[in-house]
């Protein structure tokens, strides 16, 4: 998808709870697993530095890089709209359940929202959390971010699932890396 496509997906979203869920899948290129498994506390600041900590396959955690708009965005969220959530999940159901809880989303729930906003913005295309997640990959690629960074930020534990699954690039986008190394000497 590209950052287009993005922004019209985010866009379609009613609430500020699906446009972050966008915004965070298409920005970070997490599972919808680590979605899920997000909590409040999951943000962190360092210094002028913000990430949400994940919890990935295996069990392994990992910090992964936030702009800081989107930071704010996601603070401005929990002050104004978790006052009264029993759960420290921090995407939940828009309406109680039985009992007055609020429970976490659940992951069918996710992947209806996509498709049903890939629908809404008129992408002509199937739209599934996994394809912002491989979007998010293939930009960071093309603009020539370090593969072993993008491992890291995607949660891999090597190389070879970049090699694999991202090996699609175009082949304008190597004549355009090749250039651009050349003319760089």
């Amino acid at each position: 998808m590209s950052r287009d496509e993005l922004t019209r997906l985010e866009g379609a979203a009613q609430t500020e709870r699906d446009k972050l869920i966008v915004r965070i899948l298409a920005d970070t290129g997490m599972r919808l697993g680590e979605l899920r498994a997000l909590r409040v506390d999951d943000l962190v600041s360092r210094g002028r530095e913000r990430f949400l900590r994940l919890r990935g396959k295996g069990s392994r955690e990992r910090l992964v890089p936030l702009q800081p708009a989107l930071y704010v965005r996601l603070e401005r969220y929990i002050r104004l709209t978790r006052p009264e959530a029993s759960s420290p999940a921090l995407f939940l159901t828009l309406n109680k359940r039985p009992g007055g809880v609020y429970e976490p989303i659940a992951e069918p729930s996710v992947q209806h929202m996509i498709r049903y906003l890939g629908e809404v913005a008129g992408l002509g295309k199937r739209v599934y959390p996994h394809l912002l997640r491989h979007s998010f990959a293939t930009e960071m690629l093309r603009r020539e971010m370090h593969p072993i960074q993008l491992r890291d930020i995607l949660g891999h534990s090597s190389l070879a699932m970049l090699d694999r699954v991202y090996s699609h690039l175009a082949p304008t986008d190597a004549c355009a890396a090749l250039i651009t190394a050349l003319t760089e000497e």
